[in-house]
């Protein structure tokens, strides 16, 4: 298969630089796959797993949060707030993080802290998801 330039950055650091020959991407229209010569687009990244294939090598995986997707001129942009490998995420830490958000959504507060809270819902689902699956 062929490759192409795909860039992922978090908001506080790089993740990978580097060619790509495929990626599946999590938007709010469900995961969105790009392969060479895509036409140029720009989407939202939810929460969710992104997946890319480097060379032969098997797809790897990487839980996301929310960002943006830009592909032009046959290269790609991803920018998201977090991203982790699956050997990277602290499970008990992402069940108190999801048990935090739970207990966080049944509080009557602002709209703003509510949209905060599943938002750190969806994240913290998100890791125990793909660090579920990892074994060392």
């Amino acid at each position: 298969m062929e490759s192409f330039p795909v860039q992922i950055l978090a908001s506080d650091h790089p993740f990978y630089r580097g060619e790509c020959v495929s990626l599946s991407v999590p938007t709010q229209d469900g995961m969105y796959g790009i392969l060479a010569h895509h036409s140029n687009l720009i989407a939202a990244i939810v929460p969710g797993i992104l997946q890319y294939r480097i060379g032969e090598q098997a797809p790897q995986e990487a839980a996301v949060s929310n960002g943006l997707l830009k592909v032009e001129d046959g290269e790609v942009l991803i920018l998201v707030d977090t991203i982790e490998r699956p050997e990277e995420i602290d499970i008990n830490r992402a069940r108190r993080d999801a048990d935090a958000a739970k207990e966080a959504l049944l509080q009557k507060r602002s709209i703003q802290e509510y949209h905060t809270a599943q938002a750190n819902l969806s994240r913290a689902l998100n890791r125990l998801q793909l660090g579920g699956r990892w074994k060392p």
